[in-house]
């Protein structure tokens, strides 16, 4: 049983989590010593009658768990706690709260936790992360969810809004200088401002008086919310701990698909009227009370911090000629295999996304709020793809992780542009739980590989490779199916290739579980 007792703040309350143990409970005889799962506790105080147990590792801004003894031989358990989680706390303070209502000994984590315990200041900055993945993605998205109405009415046909679509993925080459200016000035400045400025030129959208300007809007708007959702990646890499950096992806994947699916519930304005897809775009703005947010609370990563203290040490000795490490060759060599996996996944992925409520329109006859229903059921199931997809790149390695649910994941998800009725959706739905278990493995490889000096621009350099792909897959795709070439027939020809990515990720990546971010880039550990 559970109480709120008056504290600071909805989501930093201090709560109470009590339960009676029986005298002949599996737990009676463990009880009395410490726990380590989302916390690592350390014993207080321990008699005969009672123990008390503090955190000594964990996320709690306070814990404290007492254990008396029954007359009857069992046990009252009281565990006072609180966790500051800001926007999220209305989802992880129910999962904890039954945690330690129905807490045993396992000495591990449950299913929805990282592998690893977290600390405060890690839960902080996940939490603050991902509320800025939510604004990053719908700001993405839009163009995506849009481009089909718009184009109707602007009467633009597929291929131009392939090519459309295909402009504005070559716009991240705008958004570089922001990367190096990462590695220059440090994360949380460039996190800030690009969360401040994308919302609101991504509202400008809604002003355009032709599909060409809206494509120019997007072109500058989208690469600024992909500059924002690789500084927040690298964040979440230098801050995780080593075992918990692919479940840290994992949660801002999650947040991120919180925030395309916001833009999915907004696509019925669309219906409103021929210019009902604007309102979507107005919307962009709610995201600077995130903006906001993050102005008061992120700090600068402790890595970027200690890459600033440490320059001028490592500059003196080069200066000595008693030389630095250099990248590994090894991790250049991987580097660019992930550029070209990038490249050839999202020429798949890229097409099968923007084309989708096309076909959903054209094809099956759906409605805009009927478009909506089916990408929200066959995308939510994929969040237990993410959670599991991370503790699983945790625990076991990337590498089978990506190797083995990339290539179903294409297929399934190819296979919904063939089939119709209750099939479409299944596979829809089976296609997007592989492809989200895959993620984490993918997208940590991303940051893992290269020193703190040059982590954002080479992450931004592997979005840049991906987006070229999904440019060509775009224009391609569009022009053949613009010559009656049927979606089923274009999916399944550029899904082939997920079986190519498979075997390179298999063959030539390094597996990086495990190991500290010092151990991969030695050259920041001089």
């Amino acid at each position: 049983m559970s109480e709120p007792i008056i504290g600071t703040g909805v989501g930093r309350k201090t709560r109470l989590t009590r339960r009676e143990i029986g005298p002949n409970h599996a737990e009676i005889a463990s009880i009395f010593t410490p726990y380590t799962d989302v916390v690592v506790e350390t014993t207080t105080e321990n008699s005969a009658e009672s123990s008390a147990f503090i955190q000594r590792n964990g996320p709690f801004t306070r814990y404290e768990r007492r254990v008396a003894r029954r007359a009857d031989g069992g046990a009252s358990e009281t565990t006072t706690w609180s966790v500051d989680i800001p926007w999220f706390w209305w989802m992880f303070t129910p999962l904890i709260r039954r945690h330690f209502a129905r807490r045993a000994h396992r000495d591990k984590s449950p299913w929805w936790a990282s592998p690893q315990e977290l600390n405060e200041r890690e839960v902080l900055v996940l939490a603050l992360l991902a509320a800025a993945s939510m604004a990053s993605a719908f700001i993405n998205t839009l163009f995506t969810q849009t481009v089909t109405y718009a184009a109707e009415a602007f009467d633009v046909g597929e291929q131009g809004q392939g090519v459309a679509g295909a402009i504005v993925r070559l716009g991240i080459i705008i958004a570089i200088p922001l990367a190096v200016l990462g590695d220059r000035m440090g994360r949380r400045r460039i996190i800030v401002a690009l969360a401040w400025i994308t919302p609101l030129v991504a509202a400008l959208g809604a002003l355009a008086p032709n599909f060409w300007l809206l494509t120019a809007n997007q072109t500058i708007a989208r690469p600024l919310g992909l500059a924002l959702d690789v500084a927040l990646l690298v964040v979440a890499v230098e801050e995780m701990p080593k075992n918990a950096r692919a479940y840290g992806l994992s949660i801002l994947a999650l947040a991120s698909g919180l925030g395309a699916g916001l833009a999915v519930l907004a696509l019925p304005l669309a219906d409103a009227s021929d210019d009902g897809w604007r309102i979507i775009y107005v919307v962009s703005l709610v995201w600077l009370v995130v903006a906001a947010r993050l102005t008061r609370r992120l700090s600068e990563t402790t890595r970027f911090t200690r890459h600033l203290v440490e320059g001028s040490r490592r500059a003196k000795v080069q200066n000595l000629h008693l030389g630095a490490p250099e990248t590994p060759r090894t991790n250049l060599k991987t580097q660019g295999v992930i550029l070209v996996v990038a490249f050839l996944g999202n020429v798949f992925l890229a097409t099968a996304s923007v084309f989708q409520n096309r076909y959903l329109k054209d094809v099956r006859g759906y409605s805009a709020a009927l478009v909506a229903a089916f990408t929200l059921v066959t995308t939510i199931p994929s969040a237990l793809g993410l959670v599991f997809g991370g503790r699983l790149a945790d625990d076991y390695g990337r590498r089978l992780v990506a190797a083995a649910c990339i290539p179903v994941g294409a297929l399934m998800i190819a296979l919904s542009f063939v089939a119709q009725g209750p099939l479409m959706w299944t596979c829809a739905i089976i296609g997007g739980v592989f492809a989200a278990t895959a993620y984490p493995a993918m997208a940590v490889y991303r940051g893992e590989l290269s020193p703190t000096a040059k982590r954002q621009t080479s992450s931004f350099l592997v979005t840049v490779s991906a987006l070229l792909g999904g440019s060509i897959g775009l224009v391609v795709g569009g022009t053949l199916i613009d010559r009656d070439w049927s979606y089923g027939t274009v999916m399944l020809m550029f899904s082939s290739v997920s079986v190519v990515i498979a075997v390179m990720v298999w063959v030539f990546y390094p597996e990086t579980a495990h190991r500290e971010l010092e151990e991969l880039n030695p050259q920041d550990a001089l």
